[in-house]
């Protein structure tokens, strides 16, 4: 697996855990909607974010929860470009990536000084997509799901879950690299198209996801698979989600995208620290 993804302004180093902090600055996002509205708000965010331990910033402009309404790529981008410029200015070493599933807006972004492109869609929302980032040849993040934000929770519906994500994966990889995209992330999409049962089936089956050979983003965060299990809220679900960090790291993920970045960072912290001592006989 590469260990190293190179980015217009700086590289991720996977030889250890990192941490993708999420920024969206959107008026409906399932867990921080609202709160990040004004270009300042969202600097400083950016900013905590990357002081807590985020490698990675991931700006987002549309919210993907269920059956959220879509809104257009114009005013997907009249949300974040101000943003992202104003991260850029800020700090040049942020690396900036954008959860877009929109070919416009990505071209736009890494205009703008963005660095990776996050697709909730892998390229099935927009034709243009996989092309685009070709053309970039920044670094792309290609997640499963089935359907779309609107209807992917309506009735999902699999034989084997963690086989057919599989196998989409590594098409979609075959496709991309075909193309000329030379650095790829997947994310199996947790929560995207899927039942409770079948994001823990598939989380239970993540380390088979290594076989890939491609570094692997896991994106629980204070999702339904944990606050619904749980019994509680999302804003209850920090310590839930610290708990399948930990076992997403040691299953193999490379990436681990959170809104708590602090705590995050403590999880890998620990992590490590146990890793070191696996080789001590």
């Amino acid at each position: 697996m590469p260990y190293q993804i190179n980015c217009l302004h700086g590289t991720i180093n996977l030889q250890v855990a990192q941490i993708m902090g999420i920024l969206n600055v959107t008026p409906d996002s399932f867990f921080d909607g609202g709160k990040h509205d004004s270009i300042s708000r969202a600097i400083e965010k950016a900013i905590q974010l990357k002081n807590d331990g985020a490698t990675i910033i991931d700006i987002g402009g549309q919210s993907t929860r269920p059956k959220a309404t879509l809104v257009s790529a114009a005013e997907e981008l009249d949300r974040i470009a101000t943003v992202i410029e104003g991260i850029r200015n800020f700090d040049k070493s942020i690396i900036i990536s954008v959860d877009t599933f929109y070919s416009n807006v990505a071209k736009h972004a890494i205009a703008l000084g963005a660095d990776i492109i996050n697709d909730v869609s892998a390229g099935e929302m927009d034709d243009a997509m996989i092309q685009t980032v070709a053309d970039l040849q920044v670094p792309y993040m290609m997640m499963h799901m089935q359907g779309t934000p609107s209807t992917m929770q309506l009735a999902p519906s699999y034989s084997k879950v963690s086989q057919e994500v599989y196998q989409y994966l590594e098409n979609k990889m075959i496709a991309a690299k075909q193309l000329g995209i030379q650095q790829l992330i997947i994310d199996p999409g947790f929560g995207f198209g899927k039942t409770t049962a079948h994001n823990f089936e598939l989380f239970a089956n993540l380390e088979k996801f290594q076989d890939l050979q491609t570094p692997l983003l896991v994106g629980i965060s204070r999702k339904g698979m944990i606050y619904k299990t749980l019994g509680i809220q999302a804003a209850a679900a920090l310590n839930g989600t610290s708990a399948l960090h930990m076992a997403a790291l040691q299953k193999g993920a490379n990436i681990l995208r959170v809104h708590d970045v602090k705590e995050a960072k403590e999880v890998i912290t620990l992590f490590n620290e146990v890793e070191k001592y696996k080789k001590v006989v």
